[in-house]
């Protein structure tokens, strides 16, 4: 019996990277999960696994149950199947963990040019879409019925780049700016339903993805004691972890960053 035994847990982006990371967190304490990405063959992108089925069923853990689930959380329709599927298989979603996103363009990789006035409106549209308004389509799926049943955790994911100014990754840190805003309206309003609503920043974290996309400083890509360095996975879970059970039972509306104190002056 864990902390989180009952509780059924929606992991969006969790066939691969962070989100899989998440997803281990969170069974290890009890949880059944529903795994997510947009496609079956996600996972393979960066070599995280054969594709999403094979992930969830490498994660099955005894009294647990895990399903795979597809679907674009940019879409309406799609979220709403999703919705549908998580609550058929597992039952009510009492734990949200919106994780899906990054700083992806309308081609399917980073934007270039990727600066707050040169950037493509195609490219920007597809940045917002998949982080903002894919967090927010989430939410308006599953918090209602946490609301009706008086129960119910969601993370929502920032980023560093919400809290100060960057060059370039501009649009995207104006996405999980505004998701960061949308975290603390949205749980103001569900405050009286026993609703929590949080979110996490995490600085740059050594995903596969963040890897593999972008050129790394070796001086940066050790392990503790010292924070001056990159955060592992594992280090992002934990908070979120954390933020999905009931330790933190009595925060609402807050946005922790998790970045080794990087960002002690951003607001």
């Amino acid at each position: 019996m864990g902390e989180l035994t009952g509780h059924v847990a929606l992991v969006t982006g969790s066939g691969r990277g962070l989100g899989r990371t998440i997803v281990e967190a969170l069974i290890a304490q009890g949880a059944d999960v529903a795994i997510h990405d947009i496609s079956e063959d996600a996972p393979a992108q960066y070599g995280e696994g054969a594709n999403l089925t094979a992930v969830a069923a490498a994660l099955v853990t005894p009294g647990v149950r895990t399903i795979a689930v597809t679907g674009d959380i940019s879409d309406e329709a799609s979220v709403a199947r999703i919705a549908a599927d998580v609550a058929d298989r597992l039952g009510p979603v009492s734990i949200l963990i919106n994780c899906a996103g990054g700083d992806i363009g309308a081609g399917g990789t980073k934007p270039s040019p990727n600066g707050a006035l040169d950037i493509s409106l195609s490219d920007a549209t597809a940045v917002m879409q998949r982080n903002f308004i894919g967090t927010v389509l989430m939410c308006r799926a599953i918090v209602p019925g946490m609301i009706a049943r008086n129960r119910g955790s969601v993370v929502n994911f920032g980023s560093t780049n919400a809290h100060h100014g960057v060059s370039p990754e501009v649009i995207y840190g104006c996405a999980k700016a505004a998701i960061v805003h949308y975290t603390r309206c949205l749980a103001l309003e569900v405050r009286a339903a026993g609703v929590r609503i949080n979110a996490v920043s995490p600085g740059p974290t050594m995903s596969a993805r963040f890897l593999a996309t972008r050129a790394t400083d070796p001086r940066m890509m050790g392990e503790g004691p010292s924070l001056d360095r990159y955060a592992q996975p594992s280090e992002i879970a934990s908070v979120v972890a954390f933020l999905a059970g009931g330790r933190s039972g009595f925060i609402s509306g807050q946005v922790l960053r998790v970045d080794g104190g990087d960002g002690v002056y951003a607001a």
